[in-house]
């Protein structure tokens, strides 16, 4: 069964297929349009533009997917969708294609979570994991730690109460003076600076609970660069101590949800899963303790449409099925323990 996938959930266009096996799958061939460029002049996404974009790349994106993977519309057998959460612009034009061609089609069209793709895309990689584990979702806009049995089988142990780990590093970013996206020029400037300099706090470190909260630790950035004695040569070392205290507190977290879980196996996933230092601390740590940390291939670690096209993928082949509707529903604000495991046929 091919799956074709479509992500448009914030200021990425992605379109991939996702062909399922027996007993194994292959991702036949992604497409990915970043809207970086589109919003840099904006210092953030403009959720107008961002929906405008994805009318004009989706067209040419799918039909650069089946070129490249030597298929056509009518080859393919279900149609995957982000339908939240997110931007409500942008998901409608996602969810109307993919309604649209799924109704001419006759073939299913399956609604997707967006953070079900991110917390399921490990298992794309070559050595993917088993069942059950912890995974840690950091992103712009979600921090989180769930305790993941299966597809759909989500339980919440933790997260953000205020920024997540991403919008914090966007925001720092913002505040030295770094350009959109702050993210990963934060985290080059971090590799020049010493980590030493400059003394931050790490919130809720020792809150005896798996929480998060990062705005404080933003709020101290701020009060450094506010103050007389703060120099713009210092941004490199403010940059390494800030990201410093942000892994700090996901390693420790992530390290309590093993140990409360009784599982050794850690996936991580979302765009902060990308930095290149979270890795390495949680790698050492994890590892330490006989356990093992999984993360997306690289490619994969933003928005995506492989991630689309796979979890849609898992949840066919585990009994989940849907006919496509003339009457699209999104939602841009979808708690992730909403979801229930795949069964039954149903229609929604």
């Amino acid at each position: 069964m091919k799956v074709l996938g479509i992500e448009t959930s914030c200021d990425e266009t992605g379109v991939a297929i996702y062909e399922t096996g027996e007993g194994s799958g292959r991702l036949l061939g992604h497409c990915l349009h970043s809207q970086v460029d589109l919003h840099a002049a904006y210092g953030g996404v403009v959720p107008e533009l961002a929906s405008r974009d994805h009318i004009r790349r989706l067209p040419l994106l799918l039909e650069q997917v089946l070129q490249s993977t030597a298929l056509r519309i009518e080859d393919i057998d279900a149609i995957a969708y982000t339908a939240g959460p997110g931007l409500a612009g942008a998901l409608l034009v996602g969810a109307s294609v993919a309604e649209s061609l799924a109704l001419a089609r006759g073939v299913p069209a399956l609604p997707v979570h967006h953070l079900e793709g991110h917390l399921l895309s490990p298992l794309l990689s070559a050595d993917p994991p088993a069942f059950p584990f912890v995974a840690l979702l950091v992103s712009g806009g979600h921090t989180q730690l769930m305790r993941v049995r299966g597809v759909g089988e989500y339980a919440l142990l933790g997260e953000s109460v205020d920024d997540a780990a991403g919008e914090a590093f966007d925001k720092t970013a913002k505040l030295l003076g770094l350009g959109y996206p702050g993210g990963p020029q934060l985290a080059r400037l971090a590799q020049e600076g010493d980590a030493r300099r400059f003394k931050l706090p790490r919130p809720m470190l020792h809150s005896g609970d798996l929480d998060f909260s990062f705005s404080g630790l933003k709020t101290a950035v701020l009060n450094i660069v506010s103050g007389a004695d703060w120099r713009p040569a210092q941004a490199a070392d403010l940059a390494a101590a800030f990201q410093e205290a942000v892994v700090d507190v996901l390693c420790a977290k992530a390290l309590g949800a093993l140990k409360k879980t009784g599982l050794k196996t850690l996936v991580v996933a979302g765009g902060v899963g990308a930095n290149r230092r979270l890795r390495d601390v949680l790698d050492a740590a994890v590892g330490k303790r006989g356990g093992r940390v999984h993360y997306p291939e690289p490619e994969l670690c933003t928005d995506n449409g492989a991630m689309i096209a796979f979890a849609g993928a898992m949840r066919l082949a585990a009994g989940e099925t849907r006919h496509a509707s003339p009457a699209v529903r999104i939602r841009p604000r979808w708690p992730l323990t909403e979801l229930t495991a795949p069964g039954a046929t149903r229609d929604q």
